[in-house]
């Protein structure tokens, strides 16, 4: 489906965009980094998708995706990568959401390029999300797993 299509759906395009993160029933979120500048029509399309609320980073639980939402400002991007680390399950996937070009805290691709693969993940495909928002999938390659 194309992005024209995606916008084309009548649904204003955020809950068909919250779609494409491939998330199943039942999956459990972490979500890190929610503040005021946050899209709450998409997080709420994320929800509907798992059918669970998010848990935070305090979570105990092993968490089936993180979405991390980083500004530049919000310090260190491999720290942020290594800390959500812990609970992330084999085979989870992070998405990375950062406010777009030329929106406030921006962060550039070539930092996420270059800090991924220092805390042993990798980046896959990148959406433009929301209207302020894109989201980045990194996952832990198979051959960095750890046993």
């Amino acid at each position: 489906m194309s992005a024209t299509a995606d916008h084309a759906d009548g649904k204003g395009g955020v809950p068909n965009m919250a779609s494409r993160l491939g998330l199943e029933p039942g999956w459990v979120v972490q979500e890190i980094g929610y503040d005021d500048d946050c899209d709450d029509e998409f997080r709420d399309a994320i929800r509907e998708i798992t059918g669970e609320a998010f848990v935070d980073e305090d979570t105990d639980e092993v968490v089936d995706v993180v979405l991390l939402w980083f500004r530049e400002d919000d310090g260190d991007l491999v720290d942020a990568f290594f800390d959500i680390l812990t609970d992330l399950k084999a085979g989870g996937v992070v998405w990375l959401l950062t406010p777009k070009v030329g929106r406030d805290g921006y962060v550039e691709t070539s930092d996420i390029t270059e800090a991924a693969p220092v805390a042993g993940l990798a980046t896959t495909s990148t959406l433009s999300v929301t209207d302020d928002w894109s989201a980045t999938k990194l996952v832990v390659p198979k051959s960095g797993r750890r046993g």
